[in-house]
């Protein structure tokens, strides 16, 4: 084969390469979008069915968080007897239970939000346990005591609340 044979040759194979080169990208191309469109499509789908679930657990934590909120804890929760840390217990107790009942939610939220709401929980268990060792003797007092100490400053309810609704409001 002479040196213009091969010339020739290259010269009739160059446009095929090329058109094979071009078509190989187009067909790439096209096949990503096509994957990135079916996921997108799952995903809107899967997101119609968890989005309700997802929603009602926030609405059981945004409960949550309202029932151990001090003032309705203590609103709620009246003393059995007299003795103060039966009534201290009592409400860690109810607490404790509220917040077990609603474990499951987690797995529906954001590690930072169920992280907050746990805080909040152990935030306003310290707060009964920090009144219960004032001076008051009597059950009633206690609850005086722990209401008081509620007024001066913000509930963690309420911070773990405003965290929760600002992360429903980035679901949409």
């Amino acid at each position: 084969m002479s040196g213009d044979q091969i010339f020739q040759l290259f010269a009739y194979l160059l446009p095929a390469v090329v058109t094979g080169a071009v078509a190989f990208y187009f067909f790439r191309l096209h096949t990503r979008n096509e994957e990135g469109r079916r996921r997108f499509l799952l995903h809107k789908d899967s997101q119609k069915e968890t989005l309700p679930i997802r929603l009602q657990a926030y609405e059981r934590m945004v409960l949550f968080l309202e029932r151990i909120a001090i003032n309705n804890l203590v609103v709620r929760v009246a003393p059995k007897g007299q003795n103060k840390s039966n009534y201290e217990n009592l409400l860690i107790k109810q607490i404790e239970n509220e917040f077990e009942h609603n474990l499951s939610q987690q797995v529906y939220m954001s590690d930072e939000c169920w992280n907050i709401i746990k805080a909040a929980k152990s935030a306003t268990i310290q707060i009964i346990r920090s009144a219960g060792m004032s001076d008051s003797e009597s059950a009633d007092k206690l609850r005086e005591d722990i209401l008081n100490q509620s007024m001066e400053k913000q509930s963690p309810s309420a911070t773990a609340l405003a965290f929760v609704k600002k992360e429903i409001g980035d679901l949409w």
